[in-house]
């Protein structure tokens, strides 16, 4: 018999509704917003290891929509473990080999369903020690992935916060006159794992390595474009999100160089304001669960020699509109 895959192996393995001793209660389970905060909110209760009921799973999903972070505090699990539980939201991202994303193995293009978000374990440092500004997993890919989770094994004593922007408050935000000019805009973000790779900037440079903000006519291509609306329609909840990040390199379609980049430097000083952002303290156990489709993340540096160690699981997406 062929020996099954990781997430193969997972569903196979999962916890069964059938069975008394796996199946979550979902009375034990409580939701609870950030009132005080721009999105968020903290589930108690749940164990990720246990089989999940529909009504659970359509109430987690409910809130997601709604607070866009979700955290599940307290969670012990073995990647398998981990891998069934994510897959209760949605089929796991796998771009195409064409389309370099974090921790793209260098011999087949394709990266594990589970990154290893960490300064300490070797070949899984993929993000090193230092600050990452603001974005979304994925934006530059022609499907990004709809949502991730992290989860929290090893952290530093210092630093290492991870913050979320709610780029639905940014729009709303927004005069309307600027909502009416820029809602049918179509922007280009390019893929900053092909700078890398072309210019060999170091790892210390974080995800983005050094790149323009805004790529002009008169310089050169380095990846594939694929256009997407900047204003970004929720498929669930029908609220628009700023669909822009911080640092990668990015073009407005047929748009003049000059004012297109002086757009995006003005929209990306809008989103960095602080009545938009959560930033979330880290404990051991954490499993944050946020959506890609309407948030951008960033995280603070931490020293060198202290470990922090995360597995990212990202989740499949469509095509924005």
């Amino acid at each position: 018999m062929t020996s099954l895959t990781p997430l193969s192996q997972a569903i196979h393995d999962a916890p069964r509704w059938h069975q008394a001793d796996q199946f979550q209660d979902g009375s034990e389970i409580r939701i609870v917003p950030h009132t005080d905060q721009a999105l968020g909110a903290v589930v108690y209760g749940l164990d990720a290891r246990k089989a999940q009921s529909g009504e659970t799973i359509f109430r987690l999903k409910q809130a997601l929509a709604e607070h866009l972070v979700l955290i599940f505090k307290q969670q012990q699990l073995d990647d398998l473990q981990y891998l069934a539980f994510t897959t209760y939201f949605g089929s796991i991202f796998r771009p195409a080999a064409d389309t370099p994303v974090l921790a793209a193995q260098d011999d087949s293009g394709v990266s594990p369903d589970i990154v290893p978000v960490s300064n300490a374990v070797g070949q899984g440092d993929y993000t090193g020690h230092g600050e990452l500004s603001p974005h979304a997993n994925h934006q530059w890919t022609p499907l990004p992935s709809f949502g991730s989770l992290l989860y929290a094994i090893e952290l530093p004593q210092d630093g290492g916060q991870t913050s979320w922007i709610n780029t639905i408050k940014a729009y709303n935000a927004l005069d309307a006159d600027t909502q009416a000019h820029i809602d049918q805009l179509q922007l280009i973000i390019y893929n900053p794992f092909v700078r890398r790779q072309k210019t060999q900037a170091s790892s210390q440079d974080g995800v983005y390595g050094n790149s323009p903000l805004y790529r002009f006519k008169d310089q050169p291509v380095l990846s594939h474009a694929y256009p997407h609306p900047l204003v970004r329609t929720h498929p669930e909840s029908g609220r628009k999100a700023l669909w822009l990040n911080t640092h990668t390199e990015v073009e407005l379609e047929n748009y003049e160089d000059q004012a297109g980049s002086e757009l995006i430097a003005q929209l990306r000083a809008h989103l960095l304001q602080p009545e938009f952002a959560y930033e979330h303290q880290w404990e051991v156990g954490d499993i944050v669960f946020w959506d890609n489709q309407v948030t951008l993340h960033s995280r603070r540096p931490f020293p060198a020699e202290q470990c922090r160690l995360l597995k990212r699981i990202s989740l499949a997406g469509s095509r924005p509109f």
